[in-house]
């Protein structure tokens, strides 16, 4: 006759001891190891803050390990716990978003579809409150994915709002870059900005891949802009503006029109380019006038989710 045997019972000194070997595995430098028994201890522990504490060293054991489509879920978890924590002290709410706001750097800046997750992130309304009160220093990171971001340009806006707002208490060469060309108009400020830019870029660990990217994007800005201003552009004075060489911003400017379709031609004997009229159609001036509708609903409709019990709407 076969005797079934009982599975032994786990307690919690047990579940606790499962934490402490996932802690001692991470500061070995066993990060899958640390990340797998984390993952486990989420599935067994009963205690919801030590729930998210685990969760916060899996997502630092994902990023060391630079799996960044894990770190990216975890990141994702950590949002929808802090957002839902409505009746949380609201000075703990703040901290726990700056920390992710922090933490969520290394996947932005590594992961394929980053660049698109930090905008969307930060400018939601409960983050961007965070990084204006605690973390003014992210606004650098914000403003350089906007810059490069061609699809998101419709953002550049938002955040020059947001960086007037700010101007007092913060400022970087990107920033400053930005205030000269898009509030001022400034070109020899953005001139001289766009060159501590390059070596800003050059040493800031989260931007320095994004360099010569950022570099044409700013650049294409400064043509754009001058443009606006100037039906006839002399292609020297353009190039001081540009911090380019003359024959090499004579290329940079004929590979723009061409790639751009800008309504534009140059006069190589008399070395200027002539832009031709560039005003927006009625049909270009609606859609610039509502393509931010459709994100601003997905944002209040996640507030509205997150603030009712449950996640359901209220009827």
């Amino acid at each position: 006759m076969l005797t079934l045997l009982r599975p032994p019972q786990i307690g919690e000194d047990d579940i606790e001891a499962l934490y402490r070997y996932a802690k001692f595995q991470f500061e070995c430098g066993n990060y899958s190891g640390a990340a797998e028994f984390l993952r486990y201890y989420r599935s067994l522990c009963s205690s919801p803050e030590r729930s998210v504490s685990a969760l916060w060293g899996k997502f630092a054991a994902d990023i060391l390990m630079q799996d960044w489509d894990e770190a990216q879920e975890d990141m994702t978890r950590l949002k929808e716990i802090i957002d839902a924590k409505m009746g949380a002290n609201p000075l703990g709410q703040l901290t726990q978003r700056t920390w992710l706001a922090h933490w969520s750097l290394f996947v932005f800046f590594n992961h394929e579809n980053g660049r698109n997750a930090i905008i969307d992130l930060f400018f939601q309304d409960r983050y961007l409150s965070a990084i204006q009160t605690h973390a003014r220093h992210l606004l650098r990171y914000l403003a350089a994915a906007v810059v490069v971001n061609k699809r998101r340009r419709n953002m550049m806006k938002d955040l020059v709002r947001v960086l007037q707002q700010e101007s007092y208490a913060y400022s970087d060469p990107i920033t400053r870059f930005l205030d000269c060309l898009f509030v001022k108009y400034d070109f020899e400020g953005a001139q001289a900005a766009l060159v501590e830019c390059d070596a800003l870029l050059r040493t800031d660990f989260f931007l320095v891949g994004l360099r010569e990217e950022f570099l044409e994007r700013a650049r294409s800005f400064v043509f754009e802009t001058y443009c606006r201003i100037h039906q006839c552009i002399d292609v020297r004075a353009l190039s001081q503006r540009l911090n380019m060489p003359q024959e090499e911003a004579e290329r940079w400017v004929v590979n723009l029109i061409r790639n751009e379709r800008l309504n534009a031609k140059i006069d190589a004997k008399a070395g200027t380019v002539i832009m031709g009229n560039t005003t927006p159609s009625i049909y270009e001036t609606i859609i610039d006038r509502t393509k931010l509708l459709s994100f601003r609903t997905f944002q209040m409709s996640n507030a509205l989710l997150t603030a009712l019990p449950g996640g359901a709407i209220a009827t």
